[in-house]
């Protein structure tokens, strides 16, 4: 039955969305405002307004600013510890003899740069934010956890661990500027001189 015009429709009850859930899209919408901002430089009402919560909503599920920022880390280098175990599970020695499972992570990790630049910009942000003692203690941690976990995937020698994590590093600075390599040759890099 049609209700007069001008009449107000009746409106659907709001559903209540679980707290779990809540947490978890905060959490999604800190990666990435902390990836763009940084620990210092993001404000939670922006997190909070990306969800569609009120700022003190966010305090009802994280004790602080820093909790937030730790979580959304740790989601960060747990991605990176699922990359790493999706790539060595799916490695087949006999289909690629030329190849070793670190290198079938690498390649893994380069293809999540490039689809998820906001971890990447996060990871980054977590060791700038290293000045405060408690964040750098998660960082250590975390990034200690991630090469015990690389190691228990490949059972890698301690030189080519160290290797592999320094190559990683040298990725996230060049994906960072948004370019593929930083060799002193990179022909970005001799542009850039040239205009100089």
């Amino acid at each position: 039955m049609a209700t007069p015009a001008g009449t107000p429709q009746p409106q659907a009850p709001r559903q209540r969305v679980p707290a779990a859930e809540r947490r978890d899209a905060l959490i999604e919408a800190a990666v990435h405002e902390f990836a763009q901002g940084g620990f210092h430089g993001t404000p939670v009402d922006r997190i909070a307004r990306r969800v569609g919560v009120a700022q003190p909503y966010v305090f009802s599920l994280f004790a602080s600013k820093r909790e937030l920022f730790l979580a959304a880390l740790e989601r960060g280098f747990e991605l990176v510890a699922e990359t790493f175990s999706e790539a060595a599970a799916a490695f087949d020695p006999a289909a690629t003899p030329e190849t070793d499972v670190l290198i079938a992570m690498g390649g893994a990790y380069i293809r999540l740069l490039s689809g998820q630049r906001d971890y990447l910009l996060l990871q980054l942000q977590g060791y700038a934010a290293c000045d405060d003692d408690v964040i750098r203690e998660q960082v250590r941690s975390s990034y200690a956890r991630l090469v015990a976990h690389v190691e228990a995937l490949s059972g890698a020698s301690p030189e080519r661990l160290d290797e592999f994590f320094r190559h990683g590093m040298w990725l996230n600075v060049a994906a960072a500027m948004g370019v593929e390599d930083l060799s002193c040759g990179a022909a970005w890099m001799r542009a850039e001189l040239a205009e100089r």
